[in-house]
């Protein structure tokens, strides 16, 4: 989501510069750092030295930068290595090769593997500042070119998550703005408001998209086997692991690992997720050897985490890692406006599913009649989106025509009590009656005519209406109807 725009009071004269584009220079000849060090510092370049290829990918790994300039030969491990590293982790940041070992083969080799551009030793000084200068531009472009088409897909582009409530397009906004960056993300709310499916939004717009999206129910898997289940385990580590086993930290490489309700993990897990978060390593039980992943936690809680530190359950250090950008969940409650957009997506989505009242264009043609709208609309739902979702799942099976009726809605729905129809003092229709109530007092009014007419026998007044009369039945005890005698309004 865009910043507000602020219009600076400063002369224009004192205005932050502009940042300085980053260079990061991996080298072990000293003579060849420092000569890079002039050159690009008297462009005004940010350089960053690293003396061998270790020192240099880690300086890859912690830092941001805009261009790398990587030497083919070093001592500890080759430049086609740590380029083969980079570009595992990152396919944009552009990097130039340098050799004193110049051949056409090799420069080949290196664009093929992922290279921007190679130089031989010695270069020449202009012609390589010129294509430093170009390819950060190029970059520059790109990057901010596929930002924008990103911002605009994911603004529009979350088929799955239905609501035009303020609070819900505000939080769609956060999820489109978080969602490219790397950052651990807590989703919070109560249970069944959709965290799983913002979760997989964040993942499915994220540069991770393509990698594996790895769900965890921390809640629901054993104690005893859940950290087996996160970081593996080697065979004969225990007395059923009878091979060795990937762990779902190992799965997620690349892609996302999502904690469901991570309230719920042990203190002795707290502190080995804690570590994998810092270092991006794990040893698997039983083993003596690390691994490496590169994995994004996004984590979800419908227990207030904060109270579990406090209360000394919950480690306050993962606390804080987790919780580096928390997106709120609003429930259902607060969002009453997008209960029809809701009901429409569900009855879509199961009418389908059970091949009932499809149009043409695969749309669910079920509606609730409006004294089950009315109550729907007027329910609570502790229960959230969940339970809106049972409720119309179970409309469509039990429906018997185009109209869900209120003998569809599960039974505490239809015990919450009858309709209620606001009257002034004359008995009429209060003037900001809404159209549940206008439609509900004239039904009311007609099945009364209609049961003055039959001599209130029910069976005869639903034949009357061509209803059923089980309908009629439904009907008179949600409108509040005493069905043996009319009364004075």
């Amino acid at each position: 989501m865009a910043s507000p725009s602020v219009t600076s009071n400063l002369p224009v004269d004192r205005l932050p510069p502009p940042a300085k584009q980053r260079v990061l220079v991996i080298d072990d000849e000293i003579d060849i750092r420092e000569s890079l060090e002039i050159l690009l510092s008297g462009e005004d370049y940010d350089v960053d030295l690293a003396e061998n290829a270790t020192t240099g990918f880690q300086k890859f790994e912690s830092g941001s930068y805009d261009l790398i300039l990587l030497d083919l030969m070093m001592p500890d491990r080759s430049g086609m290595e740590v380029l083969a590293d980079i570009r595992a982790r990152d396919k944009e940041t552009p990097v130039f090769m340098m050799t004193a070992y110049g051949s056409v083969e090799v420069a080949v080799r290196a664009l093929k593997n992922g290279a921007n551009d190679y130089f031989p030793k010695p270069w020449d000084n202009e012609k390589l500042l010129i294509e430093i200068d170009r390819m950060i531009d190029k970059s520059r472009l790109e990057r901010e070119n596929t930002q924008l088409k990103r911002a605009l897909k994911q603004r529009y582009s979350f088929p799955n998550i239905v609501g035009k409530a303020k609070s819900m397009l505000k939080l769609l906004d956060d999820v489109a703005q978080v969602a490219p960056s790397r950052t651990t993300i807590l989703v919070t709310g109560e249970t069944g408001t959709g965290k799983e499916l913002i979760a997989k939004a964040i993942h499915a717009n994220s540069a991770r998209s393509d990698q594996a999206f790895v769900p965890v129910n921390t809640g629901s898997i054993p104690s005893d086997l859940l950290e087996s289940t996160l970081f593996g385990h080697v065979k004969g580590s225990f007395t059923s692991a009878l091979a060795n086993r990937k762990g779902l930290f190992e799965v997620a490489n690349r892609g996302t690992i999502f904690f469901d309700e991570i309230g719920t993990l042990g203190m002795d897990l707290q502190v080995k997720l804690l570590r994998v978060m810092q270092d991006r390593e794990f040893m698997p039980v039983g083993s003596n050897e690390s691994i490496r992943v590169d994995v994004r936690v996004i984590a979800a809680t419908n227990a207030e985490l904060r109270r579990r530190v406090d209360e000394g359950k919950f480690r306050e250090d993962l606390y804080y890692r987790l919780n580096v950008i928390n997106l709120q969940l609003p429930p259902l409650r607060d969002r009453k406006e997008d209960i029809p957009l809701l009901i429409q997506h569900f009855f879509d989505r199961y009418c389908q599913e059970n091949e009932k009242y499809v149009d043409s264009e695969g749309r669910g043609k079920l509606t609730f009649e409006p004294e089950a709208l009315q109550v729907i609309m007027e329910h609570n739902w502790p229960g959230n989106v969940r339970e809106l979702e049972n409720v119309v799942e179970r409309a469509v099976v039990l429906a018997t025509g185009p109209l869900a009726a209120a003998h569809t809605l599960p039974d505490y729905l239809q015990q919450a009590g009858g309709l209620k129809i606001r009257r002034d003092a004359s008995g009429t229709l209060t003037e900001d009656a809404s159209l549940f109530e206008m439609v509900a007092d004239f039904e009311r009014r007609k099945i009364l005519e209609m049961l003055e007419r039959c001599h209130f026998s029910q069976t005869d007044a639903a034949e009357a209406l061509h209803i059923p009369l089980s309908t009629l039945n439904q009907k008179i005890k949600r409108l509040n109807i005493d069905p043996k005698r009319r009364p004075a309004n």
